[in-house]
């Protein structure tokens, strides 16, 4: 699952579709004005949301705000790890 299109939308809203047909909306409103995240307080900044070529979702000249776009796949789809990339493998920790 590759994104192919992020567009910003009204209300902090993005709007992501993925080549495997998921297309959806996800609300981040709940980061304006946190952290990095309070370059949103200008509207105009967060309407500047574009993929990247390695994938993410960035926001800036520099990429000051980059957002990993397996994560808001799946925020977008309810879906685990293993149900969303079962080729994934998952680490062991030694302790």
């Amino acid at each position: 699952m590759e994104p192919v299109e992020a567009a910003a939308r009204e209300g902090y809203r993005l709007l992501l579709r993925y080549d495997d047909g998921v297309c959806g909306e996800v609300d981040l409103s709940h980061l304006v004005g946190r952290g990095v995240f309070a370059a949103w307080n200008d509207p105009s900044f967060f309407q500047s949301a574009r993929l990247t070529p390695h994938g993410s979702v960035a926001w800036g000249d520099d990429e000051e705000i980059e957002l990993c776009t397996d994560a808001l796949y799946l925020q977008l789809t309810g879906k685990t790890v293993e149900e969303a990339m079962p080729s994934a493998r998952r680490l062991t920790v030694n302790a």
